[in-house]
């Protein structure tokens, strides 16, 4: 039989069944509008017989579109009420038989997913949107591409070119993995409760190769980090003090890395903060 999909009304019952009330402290709200969910994983791509992981399945909407497909489907839930009650809904909705397993854990904390998933599909909590996607990107590179539903301010950091007013480090750590790019606005009438911000859908591509090793890669994030902390002063300034104490001595050392000190930190791409890095290696 084919995969059905949850309708507004049954959401709202399983919501109703398990006394689960969507909460802040996980930033849910739940997907009640079906041609949002098609069109999510639509825009991922998702074909039979891919292996998708889904962070933060809660009720169930984004994971049955994505069964729909033939796809198989590792859900990382970390509210237990929610985790216990998704395999019952996904056969009450005719998924078959191993098509998902269900991870009940904090998606910070897992390091490890069954049947190396090669798409990443997700309705991403606002709180915690940033942090998962890099801590999934580092942990599983078998992840080539996805699409993420988050925050609009999140999003437009995430996909910003350097030199816009919302690059950031999202964007230049997010740029160590790929390309991300805005794929569409999604309405806030399509979730229960209807959120007080507006949604994005971003896409990725993972990059053939990250452009440096595991230590370079911590050493670059930490000069973004120093840099975007004090994103209003110049390099040679906001980095001084991982780069030799003064100002001075940043400026020689920005200048060896072919880095102009007097720019600031939202002027670099993911590839200056690397070759600052290399050079204090």
């Amino acid at each position: 039989m084919t995969v059905t999909l949850l309708g507004a009304s049954e959401i709202r019952r399983l919501a109703a069944e398990l006394d689960v009330t969507p909460t802040k402290k996980w930033g849910q709200n739940f997907v009640v509008d079906a041609n949002t969910v098609r069109r999510i994983v639509q825009v991922a791509r998702v074909s039979a017989d891919e292996s998708v992981v889904e962070v933060g399945p809660g009720l169930g909407s984004l994971t049955l579109a994505i069964l729909e497909t033939g796809a198989t489907v590792t859900a990382v839930e970390i509210d237990p009420r929610l985790a216990a009650r998704l395999a019952q809904t996904a056969a009450e909705h005719h998924v078959p038989d191993g098509a998902l397993r269900v991870i009940q854990n904090d998606a910070l904390k897992v390091t490890e997913l069954p049947g190396d998933p090669t798409v990443l599909v997700a309705n991403l909590p606002y709180n915690v949107s940033v942090p998962v996607l890099l801590h999934f990107m580092e942990t599983f590179p078998t992840l080539n591409r996805g699409v993420v539903m988050v925050q609009a301010e999140v999003g437009e950091r995430l996909a910003a070119p350097p030199g816009s007013k919302t690059y950031g480090s999202p964007s230049v750590k997010a740029a160590w993995y790929g390309d991300w790019k805005l794929a569409g606005n999604v309405s806030r009438q399509v979730f229960w409760p209807v959120p007080n911000v507006d949604s994005v859908l971003v896409s990725f591509q993972r990059s053939g190769d990250t452009p440096g090793t595991e230590a370079e890669r911590k050493a670059t994030f930490a000069i973004v980090d120093a840099a975007f902390q004090q994103r209003r002063k110049m390099l040679r300034q906001a980095l001084s003090s991982l780069l030799g104490g003064s100002a001075a001595a940043s400026s020689a050392v920005l200048e060896r890395a072919g880095v102009d000190p007097t720019l600031r930190g939202e002027q670099l791409t993911v590839h200056d903060y690397l070759r600052i890095a290399r050079t204090i290696a």
